[in-house]
């Protein structure tokens, strides 16, 4: 019963904080926005490039937005897991400044599969891959624009106590960790009401 009675106060305390902090979450003015962008329902998520369960639940969050037509997506770049998932954010961010959504939607379904060593070199045959300007790309990754970014993101991600990734705010739940997809479905359907 206790241990009931902390999970819905966990709950409650998640739903207090995605209240609090709305603005950063859901429209920072920044973060890539994808699906629908007019959806009922908005799903945001925080990743790491790096880290296994984002790899895992990138198919399933793909296949939850396809499915369903009517959900904004938001990805927040929050790289944790060291000096090779800073460089893949930072890559990301500088890809959607010099080149736009698509280009960073493109480079971000790159990213979350490429399992070598996120180097210049490296990033550079990714851009160059994906016909986009390698050499502006790698220029801006480490510009004061691309370090707001990410420091505004890990600043909203302490704010709402998130310590790992994934992390995903759907509507008005804060659900941490990775979530199957037909969990995510459930959620997405609750929200609605």
């Amino acid at each position: 019963q206790m241990e009931a009675r902390q999970a819905e106060e966990q709950v409650q305390n998640d739903q207090t904080l995605v209240a609090t902090n709305a603005e950063a979450i859901f429209n920072d003015g920044f973060s890539w926005v994808g699906g629908n962008p007019d959806g009922d329902v908005t799903v945001v998520e925080f990743l790491d490039y790096r880290c296994g369960y984002c790899r895992k639940a990138h198919g399933e969050v793909e296949e939850l937005i396809a499915s369903d037509g009517n959900i904004r997506l938001i990805v927040k770049e929050f790289p944790i897991l060291g000096e090779a998932s800073t460089a893949s954010s930072r890559f990301a961010i500088a890809t959607k400044l010099v080149a736009g959504d698509e280009a960073y939607k493109a480079v971000h379904d790159a990213l979350i599969t490429f399992s070598g060593e996120p180097s210049a070199a490296a990033l550079g045959r990714l851009a160059d891959g994906l016909g986009l300007d390698s050499d502006a790309i790698l220029a801006k990754m480490d510009s004061e624009e691309v370090s707001r970014e990410i420091d505004e993101t890990r600043a909203l991600a302490q704010r709402l106590q998130i310590r790992g990734t994934p992390t995903f705010v759907m509507g008005e739940q804060l659900v941490r960790g990775y979530v199957p997809l037909d969990a995510m479905q459930r959620v997405v359907s609750d929200e609605r009401g």
